[in-house]
């Protein structure tokens, strides 16, 4: 079982950074795939950025690419996101989840997921 916790988060201007954090409990972190998505409101839940378990492949969604950078720390249980040249388009609500075992293109697809944080709250000022 992993639990993750998800912080970071907060009001920044446009043009900004800010590096969310997930932090994960439990001993089988480095066999998950991580990834990051993001709901505003009125919005369904969309992808941002994984991570696979192994090899540290990463993917992104179009909107962020050259923007956000996502990586992990094995021995920290961490993953972060990375987010710079923020826009007050990437004002959502943040969450970070976690798939067993998984890579690939597939990572951008929510229901792979089988344990999500609370989520940390980003809003960008114009």
């Amino acid at each position: 079982q992993v639990q993750l916790v998800e912080s970071g988060g907060g009001l920044v201007q446009s043009g900004g950074s800010l590096r969310l954090s997930c932090a994960a409990s439990g001993r089988t972190f480095s066999s998950y795939a991580m990834g990051w998505f993001r709901q505003a409101p009125g919005k369904e839940r969309e992808f941002v950025a994984a991570i696979s378990w192994i090899g540290g492949s990463t993917y992104y969604t179009d909107s962020v690419k050259g923007r956000a950078t996502i990586s992990r720390d094995n021995g920290k249980n961490t993953v972060y996101l990375q987010m710079n040249s923020l826009k007050p388009e990437d004002t959502a609500v943040y969450y970070c989840a976690a798939a067993p075992r998984a890579f690939g293109s597939s990572l951008q697809t929510v229901s792979l997921y089988t344990h999500w944080g609370q989520g940390t709250q980003v809003t960008v000022s114009s």
